[in-house]
Order: structure tokens, then sequence, then C-alpha cells
């Protein structure tokens, strides 16, 4: 044989045992999902307050829901803490905190409310290495809230 043919032989030879190896080979384990629900939620519905997956921890829309009623209390100040804690809650099931959050969320029922919101949301962080964030207008909310926060965190 000449060197070409031989080359390609021994070339063919190896792309088999490859495909052949990686056919039998064993997929490689995804990272597992963790389920984070917090044990007070005021309401049940088909939806996980939180999932963690590999680091990144996905925190499902929140609103500041009075414990006792199920509804937002009167004063904005009191629904913004709510939501707030909330928020942290699932954050330190899974071992994580406020300064872990890297994207966050906030659709509002009334932007005027936005003076009012950023000195109380501030407040719950120890940096001032902020997440990104996005504050949006929207018509209404469920259960007459007047804000909904979700957010995407990342362990590091």
């Amino acid at each position: 044989m000449n060197r070409r043919v031989s080359f390609l032989v021994v070339a063919m030879v190896v792309a088999g045992i490859v495909s052949v190896n990686g056919a039998f080979s064993q997929p490689t384990p995804q990272s597992a999902r963790k389920v984070f629900n917090s044990p007070d939620k005021t309401v049940q519905a088909p939806f996980s307050d939180g999932i963690l997956a590999g680091n990144t921890l996905y925190l499902a829309g929140r609103i500041g829901l009075d414990p006792k009623t199920g509804q937002p209390p009167a004063a904005i100040e009191e629904e913004i803490k709510l939501m707030l804690d909330s928020l942290k809650g699932t954050l330190t099931q899974a071992g994580m905190t406020m300064d872990d959050l890297v994207y966050v969320q906030i659709a509002c029922t009334d932007l005027t409310l936005f003076d009012k919101f950023n000195p109380i949301y501030k407040s719950y962080f120890t940096t001032k290495d902020y997440p990104a964030r996005e504050f949006i207008g929207a018509a209404s909310l469920l259960r007459g809230g007047h804000f909904e926060l979700q957010a995407i965190a990342v362990k590091h």
C-alpha cells in the first residue's frame, strides 16, 4: 500500500474506535435541580419559589403579602419589606444572600412609587455592586399588589 492509503486506513480505524468508545461511554450527569419553597407560602400555586440549577438560582415572581391576611398591607413600605424578606428567605435556603443576585426585575402598578422603593431595596444589600435591574410598569398585579419581583442569583 502506498502511504496515502495507509494513512487513510489508520485514520478510519482511529475514527471508528473513537465513535465506538463514545457510543458505549456513560453520559456525564447533569447538575441536579434543587427546589426551594417557603414553608409559610401564602399562595398555593403551580410553581416553586426557587430552582437551583448548578450554581444559578432562579427565583419566581413574588409580591409582598401579609402572611395573616394573604393580601398586601396598607403601607407601601411594609409591602416592599415583605416582598424582599420573602426573596431573602429563599436565597438563604439556597445558601445565598442578596449580594448573590445578578438580575432583578420589578413590575410596579404605579411608577411614582420608584422613589419609595429604592431606599428600602438598597438597605437589603451589603455591597454597592447592585445587580442589574429592571423596574417596569404593570397595569395590575395579583391580589392587589403594587410590586412583583423576580430574580436570578449566582453563587460565587
